[in-house]
Order: C-alpha cells, then structure tokens, then sequence
C-alpha cells in the first residue's frame, strides 16, 4: 500500500530532530517521502525524502493543533498517511504488508476518562459545552494519541474530519483550551461516525522510539525570549478573532 509520513517541524529542536527522522526512513523506509511543514524549509533542502513546505505556527497557545494542515498536505499527496512526531526514531525497517484500514488508526482510549485524568478543569468544560453545541457526544468519543497515527483515505471523509478538527480547535482555542490535540482529533472522528482502528498500530509503535524532545529542548527564558512569546500568542489571538469575524464558524 503506497504511503507517506508526515510531521510539523517548527523552531530548532524540532528542525534537528526530523532531520534524524529522515535519515531513519532513508534506511529502513528508503522508497517513502516524509512530508514536513516548518517555519525554516530551506534547512532540509539536501534531504531528498522529504517535502518541506513554509507554516508558522496558527495554534493560539500551542502548535500541537497545527499538526491538521500537514496531515493535510500529505493527504493530497498519498492516500495512506502516517504522522509521527518528529521527536521520534525509527529503530527497525518499516513493514510493508500493513494492510491500513479507511479512516484513522491509533492508540485511543475513552475520551473523557483521559481528559478526566489529564486535563485541566477549565478546558473540560470547555470541551463538554462546545461537544453540546456542536452536537457531539463525548460519552462516545475516543481520545487519540497524537505522536503516531496513519490517516487512510475513506471516500472523502477524511476531508470532512479535517474541516471538523479544524473547527473544533479553532472555537476551542479562542475561549482558551490549552489541551493538546488528540481531544479535538477524537471530536472530529465522533463527528464523522469514524471509529478508531488499532490494527496495525502496535507493530508501527514496536519499531519506533519517541522521546518528548520538548522536555530536553527547554533552555532559561530571558526577558525577550518570554516578551516575544507574549506578543506571538497575542498575535495569534488577534488573528484568530478577526479570522472568526470573517469566516464564522
């Protein structure tokens, strides 16, 4: 089955970090092109299995929700995507007899036992007064894990899961969610009567290792460092409403 990989690489760490990626599918996925969306493109012009395209960052507090546009992307290009964080290492050669499954395949649990557990109170309900409006039922939505899934082509559902994640991240993050993403991806696929596959997923997840580059990425804030940040979040907000004003959700 023709696939590809797909990955958002955004500042330095990141940039690093899918560069070793690269060179991991070069070895053991050497035919498969990993497609990478980053604010700096031109850093992996002398990676020939890679498709870079210029994305800065959209997500209001994270970017954790932009990983939408480059599985996107890879969707335009191959009709079987497997995003994978870019903190990751491929350990072992990838298998080519995964027959992957219309609609998503990932490791997922029940919704709102994980949000429950991990989220924080504000964006719970957040999320249970927005699933109401938009008339999904959480009591039946799956949480997602982001790091590693594979998006197959299901007669052009696909499209409307990425117009309701879309929506979905984007009325969640102007009221101020700050959760990570495998919410709003389990919304969407509840949204579009997709349910969540696993075939196949453990044997992908058994050959890869992902670090959580973020907790090795973090260096001291200086006075601008924390003022830039500041002033981009505020832009993102800013951009964000008058985006709403212009395209109501």
């Amino acid at each position: 089955m023709d696939y590809c990989f797909c990955t958002l690489a955004l500042r330095s760490p990141y940039r690093l970090h899918a560069k070793n990626l690269a060179e991991d599918l070069n070895k053991y996925a050497p035919k498969k092109t990993l497609i990478i969306f980053s604010d700096e493109p031109d850093d992996f012009k002398n990676y020939p299995n890679i498709l870079a395209f210029k994305h800065h960052q959209k997500g209001i507090p994270h970017c954790w929700n932009d990983r939408r546009f480059v599985v996107e992307k890879a969707l335009s290009i191959c009709p079987v995507v497997i995003h994978i964080d870019a903190d990751t290492r491929i350990l072992a050669s990838i298998p080519e007899n995964i027959e992957w499954q219309p609609g998503i395949t990932a490791m997922h649990g029940d919704l709102l036992e994980q949000a429950n557990k991990w989220m924080f109170p504000p964006d719970i309900k957040l999320m249970q007064k927005w699933a109401s409006k938009l008339d999904i039922s959480l009591e039946k939505a799956s949480w997602i894990k982001e790091s590693l899934y594979i998006i197959t082509k299901d007669e052009g559902r696909e499209i409307e899961f990425l117009k309701q994640w879309d929506i979905i991240t984007r009325t969640l993050e102007l009221k101020g969610y700050t959760s990570s993403d495998g919410y709003c991806m389990g919304m969407a696929a509840q949204k579009v009567g997709w349910t969540v596959k696993d075939n196949g997923w453990d044997t992908l997840d058994k050959i890869t290792d992902h670090f959580y580059a973020s907790g090795q990425a973090i260096k001291p804030r200086y006075f601008w460092n924390k003022l830039q940040r500041k002033l981009n979040y505020y832009y993102r907000l800013i951009q964000g409403w008058l985006i709403a004003l212009n395209d109501p959700i």
